[in-house]
């Protein structure tokens, strides 16, 4: 037993619980699990079957379910309870809570109700990947499960091209090698990249390589566990085509084509014929 027995005034306490290995909880966030008046959990089963490890007695508590398909009745259940002076204890499936997690609603609600919440930190899958990815940890942007669909998926990723920052996403066994192949397609095959696989269990696994590398290696294979998938920044020095348009527009009003190709070509480090091909565009008529 490796909890302390406190009393817990009311409110609500969101708990960071592991990403795998068991004993990685806090021990603040066992004595919040064994000393609050109601619990609450993404999944249930998790939540108990960690309880059950670290001998947290329920004594007689119930464990209220709080998904995607009962989350408004709940909210408002678990919202009266701290209203009546009651202390409610919720966990996330794994990790911590509201990060991809049906409790962001449930902080969100408190929050507008003016109701006490606090926050029992713990493990997150995001930050223990940016630790092992070798990738820039200077910034960073979570961009959650990308869009099932591939046009979607690909939108997606176009909008994140100029991101200063390195891309953080969860991501399905099930859909690895698409999403792999439509980051290298719109985000550029030479990005470096990194698939963190099963973090803190048994058979975690680290990939690292370019989005074109990664790709292929995972084309065609099966895949199982939790995974977070990073990419690395635009590194190519982008160049939008408004921006070679202006400098162009301002070359020609005071020199040949040529000479206003050769220059702003060279400025903006681009190919000279994309730079022509420009110049045609805004000469016509």
């Amino acid at each position: 037993m490796n909890f302390q027995k406190i009393a817990l005034s009311a409110g609500l306490y969101f708990v960071g619980v592991p990403i795998g290995t068991a004993r990685d909880i806090t021990l603040r966030a066992l004595d919040i699990l064994a000393a609050a008046d109601v619990l609450a959990a993404e999944d249930t089963r998790s939540l108990r079957r960690l309880l059950d490890i670290h001998a947290v007695p329920l004594a007689g508590r119930a464990i209220v379910a709080l998904h995607d398909h009962s989350k408004t009745a709940v909210i408002a259940r678990l919202l009266a309870e701290v209203k009546a002076g009651k202390s409610v204890a919720y966990a996330s499936e794994a990790g911590m809570p509201l990060i991809a997690d049906p409790g962001f609603e449930l902080a969100r609600a408190a929050a507008a109700a003016g109701l006490p919440q606090t926050c029992a930190p713990g493990p997150s899958a995001v930050l223990t990947a940016l630790v092992l990815a070798g990738l820039p940890t200077d910034a960073f942007h979570f961009a959650g499960f990308p869009p099932n669909a591939k046009a979607a998926r690909r939108a997606a990723f176009e909008a994140l091209r100029e991101v200063p920052g390195t891309l953080v996403f969860y991501e399905s066994p099930k859909r690895l090698a698409a999403m792999l192949a439509d980051a290298a397609a719109v985000l550029g095959g030479d990005r470096q990249a990194a698939v963190c696989r099963e973090l803190t269990k048994k058979f975690e696994e680290v990939r690292r390589g370019s989005l074109a590398e990664l790709s292929a290696s995972y084309d065609g294979k099966a895949v199982k566990g939790e995974l977070v998938v990073l990419i690395d920044r635009n590194r190519s020095g982008f160049v939008s085509q408004d921006d070679v348009e202006h400098d162009l527009t301002r070359a020609l009003a005071t020199m040949t084509m040529r000479d206003a190709v050769d220059m702003v070509a060279k400025a903006h480090d681009v190919p000279r014929r994309q730079v022509y091909q420009t110049a045609l565009e805004l000469t016509k008529g």
